[in-house]
């Protein structure tokens, strides 16, 4: 019988729905029947019926979307005996690439770390993945300090341009690397 897999996510930009289904890609061909819901459309009721458990968020100023916080929250008591997994969509990809190791460092504690110790969660495994800069999206005095800081930067180091003003910080195949590992780790 195949293992069953739910993947829980909120999301800013899409970036992070996008690191969900290519999770849930893998996944499956490894033999999970997987979900994968949008905290944003979907309130998940049970997830009983679940052997791993993946919740994952897009980062904006340090934070977490408010439906995946949520759902950590509601479930917070019903993780024990289930695989869990965590992983966030930020500007790591960028940061590491400037130097801002500093940054780096404080984005996973932030996102990561602090997560699995105010949910009192034993992760089979945490990822911390890029996400997209859209800059159409983001209000005027952050779109300017965003230009400031970062702009310049996703040119050189040569992130896409989806489309304008809109930079994917994807890297696919550390994405997929993950969920093959996690993959492995639940069957364990």
């Amino acid at each position: 019988m195949d293992s069953r897999a739910l993947i829980a996510y909120g999301t800013y930009f899409g970036a992070t729905a996008d690191t969900a289904r290519e999770i849930a890609k893998i996944l499956g061909e490894d033999g999970f029947s997987v979900k994968v819901v949008d905290l944003k459309e979907e309130d998940v009721k049970d997830i009983s019926s679940y052997d791993l458990v993946v919740i994952g968020s897009g980062m904006r100023m340090g934070n977490w979307t408010a439906e995946a916080e949520g759902f950590l929250r509601k479930f917070q008591n019903s993780f024990g005996g289930k695989k869990v997994a965590l992983f966030i969509s930020s500007l790591i990809p960028i940061e590491e690439k400037m130097g801002k190791s500093g940054q780096v460092s404080r984005t996973r504690k932030i996102g990561l770390e602090d997560k699995i110790a105010k949910y009192h969660l034993e992760p089979v495994s945490a990822g911390a993945f890029g996400g997209v800069v859209n800059y159409n999206k983001l209000g005027f005095m952050m779109r300017k300090a965003m230009e400031m800081g970062y702009k310049s930067q996703l040119q050189k180091y040569g992130f896409n341009e989806i489309q304008p003003d809109v930079y994917d910080l994807h890297d696919w195949e550390n994405i997929r690397s993950w969920a093959k590992e996690l993959a492995q780790k639940a069957r364990g």
